[in-house]
Order: structure tokens, then C-alpha cells, then sequence
């Protein structure tokens, strides 16, 4: 029996106690989540096209997009900052999928290579850009390939590793790094009270058993002090009498923790995924530059006479191939979106990186810790950063349905202006962590606090040209 003191309870405690107590009702909903999944994501594949005439409200394809990549990724994101990891503890469906093969798999032990820590980056990256490849925001056919695919792979590993565990979630879900940053500035958390974990063991010895919790993201509940990978279940509440949900500052855990939590893959995603990688995505559709070398590409193969990579006999699966709907990447198209994805991902961060490195110079010696948590005040900007780009899909479907959005671009420019506060409220605070103790402190703060500055410029310069410049 684990049951916390009827005093120590608030309505927040009590929603996450109510989380634990109401397990039938959270798998229903799962389930129903579940269900609208695969129905999203099959159904569409076995329908035509939609043509130039279909709307929202009369094309279920067209519908699903926008289901999909207008309203379900875009708040999801923004979920997990209000929320913590509610959606893949409560509603994701590969989680659930995972989990439940888990319960019936193999049961193996979790492979020395799954453990390494720059998978987070690689998957997100390769997903990415494999997404932009097939037009995953564009084709049902490319939507189940990339989705169903990563769903297919996580009832594989949940058959293969664990036993009742989400090993896929910890170690290989695309967005896992992604959710996992944003997590550090949700406002709740699990709490854990030390001293009553402990006090706990000398109460079991005397009076009752207690019920290990199943943990299904393999935390250790005992040292839990981040938000980053706990899944908000529900299944550790008032275990011990120690484990409590609570609210904290939303910038806590990333100016308490940064300093021994964060590390290099996390300075990596952050810099060349969500602030590189994404935005060359959102970029290459609508940027001037790219067409102009593709143009002159095209024209200096044709010039010597060298026509393969013109054709376009790629099947769908490697690049996008519908004629019907005259979409159809050449190999050069195919290609070239590659390079453009990539370099930018290369010049925005290591532009980025640039300007961190030389900010924690002028805190002092060098320190790659310091580094990495001087990067995490990215987070703000870098999660913004990827919702804005989401959201330009949104706003590209409703401007197809002819709706008034004169307000969109006033809002963007609100929503970047309000990350880029945040971004340097942190910034400050990390700064002042390092150098309180260090004299002319002044002369380096405002040096290293410039080099954010500019780092946030570099950033914004990215949404500036998509949103002002280019559109």
C-alpha cells in the first residue's frame, strides 16, 4: 500500500494520484487514441488523390493532412511544454503499441547499442530529411510509409527488448530527444521527497508492503529530479509517500540541472537538429536560393550532356513520384533537397555554436559543461522554432480554404518574440550562475550575453526570411 498522508494533498497531487488509480480508464483512452491513429494514417492510402477542387471538409484525405500536420504535431509540441510528457505517457500510440508487445516479447536485454546517446540526434535528423524526400506532409502513401514504419519498429523492439517496458520510447523514438528537451520547461513535474523515500524503508520493515512501480521509460525513481524523460504516467504517484505531482518554474530545471544534466548530443539537437536540420525542412520549399541552383545545375548538366540525373524514375518510396498530380522529383531534385536540408543544418549550427563557444570563453577557461548548459537556453527558441514551422502548414492549408489569417504574421512574430525572451531571461540567469564568484564579472556577463544575442539574431534570421523575406 502506498498512500500519501491526506495532508499533503493538493488537487494537483490528486490529479496525478487520480492518474494512478484510473488505469482502465487512461487504456480506453488509449485505445480510442489508437484507433483514430490507424484509421489516419490507412484509410487515406486506399482513397484517390485529392484534386484542386477537395477542401478540409469534404476530403478525408485532405482532412487527415490537416489533422496530422495542422493541429496533432504542432500541439502535441506545445503540450509537452504546458504538460510535461502527458501525450507518450497517456496518449501516444507507438508507446502504447510498444508497451503492450513488451508485455508478450521476447524479453531480452536492451543491446549495448541501443544505449548510445546520439540517437536521439540521428533518428530525429534521418527522419527529417527522409520525410522531405517522399513529402510525408503532402501523400497518405509517404505518411504510412514514415509513421506506420516507425510504429511497425516500435512493436518490433517492444517484441524483442524488455518485459512491460518502453524501450523503443527511451532509446530510438524520432521526436524522443525533441519531447525530451521541451520537458525541462514544463511547469509539473513528479516530485521526489528524499527524505521520505527513505523514511519509507524503515515504516515497509514494520508495517506493509510496498508495490514496486512498473516504470515503463526505465527511470530511477528514486534520484528523479528532471522532467526530461518521465512519461507524466501517473504510476509512481505517492509511491513511498515520496513521489508527488507539483508545479515548479518553468525555468528550473533548466537553470538547476543544466550544469550536470545536459550534455553534448543535447547541445548537438538543439543546435543542428531543431535550430538546423528543421529549418532547412521548412525552408527548401519556398527558398529562392534553392531554385536558383537547381536551375543552374540543370542547365550546366544539360550543357554536357549529362542527363541521368534529370530523369525522374526514382520510385515513390525514395523520392516523391506522382505524376498524376504533376509532383515528381528528378534525381538532381531528390538530391539537391538532401544538400539544401543538410548545409543548412551545417551553417545554422555551427553559427550557433560559434557564438556558445564564445560565450563560454568569456565566462572563463573553457568548460564543456558549461557549454552545453549555456546551450540549453536554446531550448525556448529551438521548440518555438520547430512549432512555427509546423504551424506554416497549418496556415498554408487554411489560406487554401480562402479563411482571413491578415493576423497570422503578427502572431508568429508575437509567438518568436515571446521565445526569444524566454531564451534570454535563461541565458541570464546561466550566466550570472557562472560568474558571481568571479572578478570583473560585469565585463564578462555582458560579453557572453551579447554572444547569445547574436545567436537568437542567427536564429531569428532563419524565420525572418521564410515568413518576411521569402513569402
Amino acid at each position: 500500500m502506498n498512500l500519501m498522508p491526506a495532508s499533503s494533498f493538493s488537487w494537483l497531487s490528486w490529479a496525478g494520484y487520480w492518474l494512478r488509480r484510473n488505469r482502465t480508464v487512461i487504456r480506453n483512452v488509449q485505445l480510442i487514441v489508437l484507433l483514430v491513429y490507424v484509421i489516419l494514417i490507412l484509410v487515406p492510402v486506399f482513397m484517390p488523390l485529392p484534386d484542386d477542387t477537395s477542401h478540409i471538409w469534404s476530403n478525408f484525405t485532405v482532412f487527415t493532412k490537416f489533422v496530422f500536420w495542422g493541429i496533432w504535431w504542432p500541439f502535441v509540441l506545445l503540450s509537452i511544454v504546458v504538460l510535461g510528457r502527458v501525450w507518450c505517457g497517456v496518449l501516444c500510440p507507438e508507446g502504447t503499441l510498444s508497451e503492450f508487445a513488451s508485455q508478450h516479447g521476447l524479453n531480452r536485454s536492451i543491446p549495448r547499442w541501443m544505449r548510445w546517446a546520439g540517437w536521439p540526434f540521428v533518428v530525429f535528423t534521418c527522419t527529417t530529411i527522409y520525410g522531405q524526400m517522399v513529402s510525408v506532409y503532402e501523400y497518405p502513401n509517404a505518411v504510412l510509409l514514415v509513421l506506420g514504419g516507425s510504429t511497425v519498429a516500435a512493436i518490433v523492439i517492444g517484441l524483442l527488448y524488455g518485459r512491460g517496458k518502453r524501450v523503443w520510447c527511451k532509446y530510438l523514438c524520432p521526436v524522443n530527444g525533441v519531447f525530451a528537451l521541451l520537458a525541462r520547461l514544463s511547469p509539473l513535474y513528479y516530485r521526489v521527497d528524499t527524505k521520505a523515500w527513505i523514511h519509507s524503508y524503515t515504516q515497509s520493515e514494520h508495517s506493509h508492503r510496498v508495490i514496486p512501480v512498473n516504470c515503463a521509460p526505465l527511470l530511477p525513481l528514486r534520484n528523479m529530479k528532471s522532467a526530461s524523460a518521465c512519461h507524466m504516467c501517473g504510476r509512481c504517484s505517492g509511491h513511498r509517500n515520496a513521489i508527488m505531482l507539483s508545479w515548479r518554474s518553468p525555468a528550473q530545471e533548466v537553470i538547476e540541472l543544466g550544469g550536470t544534466a545536459a550534455n553534448r548530443w543535447d547541445t548537438v539537437l538543439i543546435l543542428y537538429g531543431m535550430l538546423g536540420i528543421a529549418i532547412g525542412a521548412f525552408h527548401w520549399t519556398i527558398s529562392p536560393i534553392f531554385v536558383l541552383i537547381k536551375q543552374s545545375l540543370a542547365a550546366w548538366l544539360i550543357d554536357h550532356d549529362i542527363m541521368w540525373p534529370l530523369q525522374t524514375n526514382a520510385p515513390w518510396f525514395i523520392f516523391t513520384h506522382y505524376p498524376d498530380q504533376n509532383d515528381v522529383f528528378s534525381w538532381l531534385d531528390g538530391g539537391l533537397v538532401i544538400s539544401y536540408i543538410v548545409t543548412t543544418g551545417l551553417l545554422y549550427g555551427t553559427a550557433l555554436l560559434a557564438c556558445i563557444s564564445i560565450g563560454n570563453l568569456l565566462l572563463g577557461p573553457w568548460n564543456s559543461s558549461r557549454l552545453h548548459h549555456f546551450a540549453q537556453a536554446l531550448i525556448p527558441l529551438a521548440g518555438m522554432s520547430v512549432f512555427l514551422g509546423l504551424s506554416s502548414t497549418t496556415v498554408s492549408m487554411l489560406r487554401a480554404e480562402h479563411l482571413p489569417l491578415s493576423w497570422v504574421p503578427d502572431a508568429w512574430f508575437a509567438l518568436l518574440a515571446l521565445a526569444n525572451i524566454v531564451s534570454l531571461y535563461l541565458a541570464v540567469k546561466i550566466i550570472i550562475r557562472y560568474t558571481y564568484r568571479i572578478s570583473a564579472a560585469a565585463v564578462r556577463r555582458v560579453g557572453a550575453l551579447l554572444c547569445f544575442c547574436v545567436a537568437l539574431a542567427v536564429t531569428n534570421s532563419a524565420w525572418w526570411l521564410m515568413f518576411w523575406r521569402w513569402a
